[in-house]
């Protein structure tokens, strides 16, 4: 029964999670090339299987449908288990759970730390635009 379960949670991995009505993927370059192509942002959410605080969030703020269609309208999703996943070892991972916004050329945008109720999570997505703005402006950005 045990392989069984392994078994599927394996081959789940290789095409996405579904958390609540958002799919997210786990590979790091394969977003980064598709955000390329289609020239989007993607949120980057760093997570452990240890961690409490990052089920929590995925079964609560990111399960509600104001978040899934704010996020769904500018972002690819990507879902990094810090333990088994590739991302870059430069960005920040140590303690989780662990937000990024970064551009298509993998340039940080904003980033974040911990739980976020729906509430103060969305404010957090709308501060992205304006620091993507800012940042645009200032040249810190390509």
């Amino acid at each position: 029964m045990r392989k069984l379960f392994i078994l599927v949670l394996l081959i789940s991995s290789l095409f996405g999670e579904e958390i609540g009505e958002l799919t997210f993927s786990h590979d790091y370059k394969k977003v980064m090339a598709q955000a390329k192509k289609e020239n989007k942002r993607v949120y980057m959410l760093i997570t452990s299987s240890t961690c409490g605080w990052c089920r929590r969030f995925e079964k609560g703020t990111l399960s509600d449908w104001t978040v899934a269609e704010k996020l769904d309208e500018k972002y690819l999703l990507l879902h990094i288990d810090r333990d088994a996943d590739y991302f870059p070892k430069h960005l920040k991972y140590k303690r989780v759970p662990r937000h990024y916004f970064l551009t298509s050329d993998e340039q940080v945008i904003y980033t974040f730390l911990g739980y976020w109720n729906v509430k103060d999570f969305i404010s957090h997505v709308d501060d992205v635009d304006w620091q993507y703005n800012d940042k645009l402006k200032k040249g810190l950005l390509k």
